[in-house]
């Protein structure tokens, strides 16, 4: 089956005029990051990839949210095992399996040969940063906000942020939002490089996001590829090295009391009490 005529719960997908839309549906409340967006983005993109008709992407999310991120509560069943005080080496050597899966995912579309421009409203949180960090082009409605949220919810980022945002903002922006956890608009957004224009709201920015994939897509396809692929020669050891080094720290250090707490706090809807253990 094409990935054009699959049917996807997490996404919807057209091409037009050489340039694939992507964009983000849910199921989960303002478009969380669940079972089915995990398992369908690595089809989604590996398709666009191989597909000679496709030059460019767009990314968008639906609704007024780009994503909330991890959606905690859908996806807590996989830290089920791994956070038994008891856990020994097969629970945390499945839960570096899952990291690894879901890790691919983003991967997929940073691999991606043809651009990908992400067109940002509402919030981005988590999991949604770490899916923009691995785009080519960003642009922003006026109302959007951004946030590497991860360590609130007693998580070490480990889909992409912490590897590909230094190299778009710098060291120090990174540590500040990763750090803190602190929500940012999209003016700052704007003026720490993580977006390149902001503009009025969500059918402007997604307008402006079509407009560059489509002057992406009248360059010659071939060496469209190669500029992409030579930009992202430095980076890949580097990016591939950090998503290693997260994946098997999470494994041995992650699981927790705090972590714990995360979990049941989202189910119980309070705010979590962490105890550093």
């Amino acid at each position: 089956m094409s990935y054009r005529t699959a049917d996807y719960e997490a996404f919807e997908v057209s091409v037009a005029d050489h340039v694939a839309e992507v964009t983000l549906i849910g199921p989960g409340r303002g478009n969380a990051m669940g079972p089915a967006f995990w398992s369908e983005l690595v089809p989604i993109f590996t398709g666009i990839d191989a597909d000679p008709d496709v030059r460019a992407v767009v990314l968008t999310g639906s609704g007024k949210n780009f994503s909330y991120g991890l959606d905690l509560p859908a996806m807590s069943g996989g830290f089920g095992s791994v956070l038994a005080d008891d856990a020994k080496a097969k629970a945390r050597t499945d839960f570096h399996g899952m990291i690894k899966r879901m890790q691919a995912g983003i991967n997929a579309v940073a691999d991606c040969r043809k651009p990908v421009i992400a067109a940002i409203a509402g919030w981005c949180i988590g999991g949604g940063v770490d899916l923009i960090t691995a785009v080519d082009i960003r642009v922003a409605s006026a109302d959007a906000k951004f946030s590497v949220r991860e360590v609130k919810v007693a998580i070490v980022a480990d889909m992409g942020s912490l590897a590909r945002l230094p190299l778009i903002v710098g060291e120090g922006h990174t540590r500040e939002l990763a750090l803190t956890g602190k929500d940012i608009d999209a003016a700052r957004a704007e003026k720490i490089g993580l977006v390149s224009d902001v503009y009025d709201d969500r059918e402007a920015a997604l307008d402006a996001a079509r407009t560059l994939a489509a002057e992406i897509a009248a360059n010659p396809p071939l060496v469209v590829q190669g500029i992409k692929d030579v930009l992202d020669h430095s980076r890949s050891a580097r990016v591939d090295d950090s998503l290693r080094y997260v994946a098997a720290w999470n494994a041995a250090f992650l699981p927790s009391k705090d972590l714990t707490e995360a979990i049941t706090a989202v189910f119980e809807k309070r705010p979590p009490e962490f105890a550093g253990e």
